[in-house]
């Protein structure tokens, strides 16, 4: 990219990397929403995602902490508070350990990540260094995944509630305040972005901050399909699941 993008070119070119590269498109999402997946797949889903979960609100924290404009801080600071809740067994991640919880799994092997794959904690702990390390231009950029996230939460809630006997609405309770909390905080990802990449240079750093993001979710999917569905070979101390 050699010429200034105007902002609505820009805002083109982030939804055209997400329509390409967001992990809705990965076989393994397309497994689970077609129902394809055994209960054990599925719990290895929830407990590696359970490991993603719990560093966003220590990702937010990283970029929460280079903001001088505290008007700024405050509108960053309801992402860890979305998560975290305000008060014990309240947020996101009280709401993902339900899930986990739902599906099987005990809840100290879930907070405790008993199982978890390396590749999840290498990909996840790569994109907490990528927003603590890399200018909060790109850092804020690499959330516009969230552009995409209702697709994928609508389909995946579909698909479990239609598909498992063993998943209740109750299970998948985290997923419905993310339907407004997600494109709430795209919103404001995006207009920061095209507000502040004000050079060809800043505008192709979005973009590869976005691609970044795209690789980090994929990869973790790659993982997951790796270990439980072809070939199946999971590294040792990886979650086990108990039957099929």
């Amino acid at each position: 990219m050699t010429r200034l993008l105007s902002p609505e070119e820009l805002e083109q070119s982030l939804r055209a990397i997400g329509a390409e590269r967001y992990h809705n498109r990965h076989a393994f999402h397309r497994l689970m929403v077609d129902g394809a997946l055994t209960k054990g797949q599925l719990q290895a889903w929830a407990l590696n995602r359970y490991y993603y979960q719990s560093r966003i609100p220590m990702k937010d924290a990283t970029i929460l902490a280079r903001m001088d404009d505290p008007a700024l801080r405050r509108i960053w600071r309801q992402r860890i508070i979305d998560h975290d809740g305000d008060a014990e067994g309240q947020g996101g991640i009280e709401k993902w350990i339900a899930l986990a919880t739902g599906l099987g799994i005990p809840r100290a092997d879930v907070t405790g990540l008993k199982g978890v794959l390396p590749a999840t904690r290498f990909a996840v702990d790569a994109y907490v260094r990528f927003c603590a390390e890399r200018p909060m231009l790109e850092a804020i950029a690499s959330s516009l995944t969230e552009l995409f996230s209702p697709t994928a939460i609508g389909e995946r809630v579909k698909g479990l509630l239609s598909s498992y006997d063993f998943v209740s609405p109750e299970t998948l309770s985290y997923f419905e305040p993310r339907l407004t909390q997600a494109p709430r905080d795209a919103d404001f990802a995006l207009d920061y972005v095209k507000e502040h990449a004000k050079t060809p240079e800043d505008q192709r750093a979005v973009q590869e901050a976005l691609v970044f993001k795209c690789h980090v979710l994929w990869s973790m999917l790659d993982a997951l399909h790796f270990a439980y569905v072809e070939p199946g070979l999971r590294p040792p101390d990886a979650f086990v699941p108990e039957g099929p």
